[in-house]
């Protein structure tokens, strides 16, 4: 039974730490709308997005008024369009990703995820011709998302997609040079991605999911550090425990929008995604959490052991809290997206070696990283390599989303607004690892692969 300390907890969690529903995403599969002429699969799409998700921006204002659980984001994910377009052959993909903006705008949700492709073996000649689409499509539309997975832990890492992406990512900045190469910000490149990610920009529904399902994924930096701010000096086996018990009471809420939404909705509940999920609002940074433990600053010694005692703690508790944990479910570390991430970086206490040491113990990965326009592609194929490296050897999702910012280069900032916050450009080992990426193929499956 709920007693009234625990109501007055949660209200002043919402009112004063920052607690919220970061999305309540609808997962969509688009599997039904393939044909082979490019205009109906169109009119399948947006039919099918419009039919589904039409209330779904509602039920969400609806819940949130009546709880009093603020819920920032009503997203879509949708199947890989990879899967979809291909059966047009070669065409123009471009068109695909406006009917799906066009779609999204007209139900009022903030994104649509899954202009995506599964590569992480092989590319298909329809999948090459997709992702050679991708930098013109997010120019061309406002809150479509892409993905793109090019490893994982059964099949190594497809090298020639590694290489092919740092060239997409820099196109993608660079058709949107004119808004800070946001382009590069819509788009996540994964090792082991998961179906049922609920959030932006990697979320897309998997093929192994339902019809339609309704993710949830929570928030709640603030929370825990103004429960660690109540530990001053206490031993680390009794912060984990703090912060465990602290994020079953997030996750509780979470589920409770969850099923209220899925039950309002008529559509099956899939998984509460437990991640914390930053802002560059004070008081909702990821960083300050590790820095509540002792550090100076992120990015010192000790960093990394910090966000792997947070990252476990929180799946712990979560898990407790909920039969239906999936997506991503850790601790974030967005750069632009987190208040104490951004001033670690202006001062230099946190580096990109730093920030990939930490991807090793949390999700998801180098994340929103603002790199020189001059980056070259091959660089960006590199630091991609390495990410997913870290990914297919410890059997974990990670991914890349970084922005080579035209025009601009360290010292300087970019600011996208909004969630995506401001990216102070970081610097990059300036040794050329060309030649290495040239090479192309597939780098194997570590031995613990073969688990059969």
């Amino acid at each position: 039974m709920i007693n009234t300390n625990e109501i007055i907890s949660t209200i002043n969690m919402v009112k004063y730490q920052k607690l919220d529903v970061r999305t309540v995403t609808m997962g969509i599969s688009l599997l039904d709308c393939i044909d082979s002429n490019k205009d109906k699969v169109i009119s399948n799409i947006k039919k099918k997005i419009t039919t589904y998700a039409k209330d779904l921006v509602r039920t969400g204002e609806d819940i949130s008024n009546e709880f009093g659980i603020p819920i920032v984001n009503k997203r879509i994910s949708v199947t890989p369009l990879s899967m979809i377009t291909e059966a047009c052959g070669a065409v123009d993909c471009v068109p695909f990703a406006i009917a799906l903006d066009e779609a999204a705008k007209e139900v009022g949700v903030n994104f649509i995820g899954g202009f995506s492709a599964l590569v992480h073996k092989g590319i298909r000649p329809g999948e090459a011709n997709f992702i050679d689409s991708i930098p013109e499509a997010l120019a061309a539309t406002d809150i479509v998302c892409s993905s793109v997975n090019v490893a994982n832990t059964r099949a190594g890492i497809n090298m020639d997609a590694v290489k092919k992406m740092g060239e997409i990512v820099k196109k993608s900045a660079e058709l949107t040079a004119d808004k800070g190469g946001i382009g590069a910000a819509k788009l996540v490149v994964f090792a082991n991605a998961v179906e049922d990610n609920p959030f932006m920009a990697g979320a897309f529904h998997g093929v192994g999911e339902g019809e339609c399902v309704i993710n949830v994924g929570v928030s709640g930096p603030g929370v825990v550090s103004a429960a660690l701010a109540e530990m001053d000096g206490a031993p680390f086996d009794e912060v984990a425990e703090k912060i465990k018990k602290t994020a079953f009471h997030v996750t509780r809420m979470g589920e409770l929008v969850a099923r209220e939404a899925s039950k309002r909705l008529g559509v099956r509940f899939g998984i509460v995604d437990l991640s914390l999920a930053p802002t560059p609002a004070m008081g909702d940074s990821v960083a300050h959490i590790l820095e509540a433990m002792g550090l100076e600053s992120c990015g010192a010694h000790g960093t990394t052991a910090a966000l792997a005692l947070l990252n476990d703690a929180v799946k712990k508790g979560g898990i407790m809290a909920s039969s239906h944990v999936g997506g991503l479910s850790g601790a974030f570390i967005p750069v632009s997206e987190d208040a104490g991430m951004i001033d670690a970086v202006r001062k230099d206490a946190l580096t990109l070696n730093k920030l990939e040491a930490m991807t090793s113990v949390c999700s998801v990965g180098l994340d929103m990283i603002a790199l020189p326009g001059h980056t070259p592609a091959s660089v960006i194929s590199a630091i991609i390599a390495d990410e997913m490296a870290i990914g297919m050897v410890n059997n974990k999702t990670t991914a890349c989303r970084l922005i080579p910012v035209p025009g601009k280069d360290v010292g300087e900032e970019v600011s996208f607004g909004g969630l995506l916050g401001t990216a102070p450009i970081m610097p990059y080992n300036p040794y050329s690892p060309e030649k290495f990426i040239a090479r192309g193929g597939r780098i194997p499956a570590p031995l613990h692969s073969q688990r059969n």
